[in-house]
């Protein structure tokens, strides 16, 4: 199909499938006002959660076959027909390249590292810090858990990782369109495929776009699910859908929007139209929300927007309370409201709102 091929180059960077904006080194001179103006509560003012998932449960196989732990934000663990994949962890305090500065996490990991059961692959679409947590990968690249783990990921983040402790043989790097199997030691598999997304790469504002940056299908023997990362909406949507699809459960990015930067994230809006181009089959997970300040909007705005968007276009949306290992099942809708039981700030202040970190490096 015409949209979904191989990445292309100029140079040493990658390009993104259709022409897209990215904001510069001048895009603060937009935002700086906005900030000073804003008003919306984009951290929580009292703490959230504790969130606390059971590591027991993995001792028992999900019963139809699909279960997700969502662990905030990207955040995922996924058990798909008898495999299970770790998605863009971050457990690290900040999505930022300072311990001491940038988007700090609203709540702690709901399961600690030393508890994860086994893990089959893990599975980064990208090298942004919200996805790719530097102290997670050096962590979990000493865990027995996670030793004969293949980490599947976009073209050149492969060199990060071995920088950050994983050996070279255990990394499997895709272009779009290529796919890895993913064999669990019972011999269950699933095929990871990697497919084109409308964004950017990067760990600074000096090495954009060198490494590529992903979405991903998906497809193990019952079970099809859309990984989405971070992207804008674009027509590539309707091709994946047609290609891959229909998946039982299609995972959308709804937070860190705005109208500045709308081609790189597409916001909950976005998100239903790209599911609706997509087929609009099975459930729709909205995930990339609920655990870092990274743009304009209030922290549960997304959410909110999300929830209402659902309401009026009749569509089941999927969405699991923090660390809670949810099994998916056809049809079932589920609505963890968790966020609407935290109290609201009285009053935000100019001082408090002041930027905490690159906010469209995300």
């Amino acid at each position: 199909m015409g949209m979904l091929k191989k990445a292309e180059k100029q140079g040493k960077k990658f390009m993104n499938p259709v022409p897209t904006g990215v904001g510069g080194p001048g895009m603060m001179f937009k935002i700086l006002p906005l900030y000073l103006r804003n008003q919306e509560e984009r951290v929580p003012k009292v703490p959230l959660g504790p969130f606390r998932t059971d590591a027991r449960i993995y001792a028992t196989p999900p019963e139809n076959g699909l279960r997700v732990t969502w662990m905030g934000h990207s955040v995922m663990l996924v058990e798909i027909d008898g495999v299970r994949l770790l998605i863009d962890p971050v457990w690290d305090e900040r999505a930022s390249p300072a311990r001491w500065f940038g988007p700090k996490r609203f709540f702690a990991a709901p399961l600690r590292l030393d508890e994860l059961p086994r893990i089959d692959a893990v599975v980064i679409s990208h090298d942004h810090y919200d996805h790719l947590g530097r102290m997670t990968v050096e962590r979990l690249a000493k865990l027995n858990a996670v030793r004969d783990a293949v980490w599947v990921t976009s073209l050149g983040v492969g060199e990060l990782l071995q920088k950050f402790g994983v050996a070279a043989r255990r990394i499997k790097e895709l272009d779009w369109t290529d796919s890895a199997t993913v064999k669990a030691p019972d011999g269950a598999e699933i095929a990871i495929t990697a497919v084109p997304s409308r964004h950017f790469s990067g760990r600074s504002l000096s090495n954009r776009f060198e490494t590529l940056w992903s979405s991903f299908v998906l497809r193990g023997a019952k079970h099809k699910v859309y990984y989405g990362a971070d992207s804008g909406l674009w027509d590539g949507f309707e091709e994946i859908g047609a290609a891959y699809g229909p998946f039982d459960l299609t995972m959308l990015e709804i937070g860190a929007f705005n109208e500045l930067w709308k081609d790189i994230h597409m916001g909950p809006d976005g998100a239903v139209e790209a599911f609706a181009r997509m087929g609009g089959a099975g459930l729709l997970m909205p995930i990339h929300w609920g655990l870092f300040d990274l743009a304009l909007h209030g922290w549960r705005e997304p959410i909110q927007r999300m929830t209402d968007l659902a309401n009026l276009r009749g569509l089941r949306l999927w969405s699991p309370a923090p660390g809670a290992p949810s099994e998916v099942v056809a049809g079932q809708e589920l609505r963890a409201k968790w966020w609407e039981a935290v109290p609201h700030a009285s009053k935000v202040t100019t001082a408090e709102m002041l930027p905490t970190g690159n906010v469209v490096q995300d």
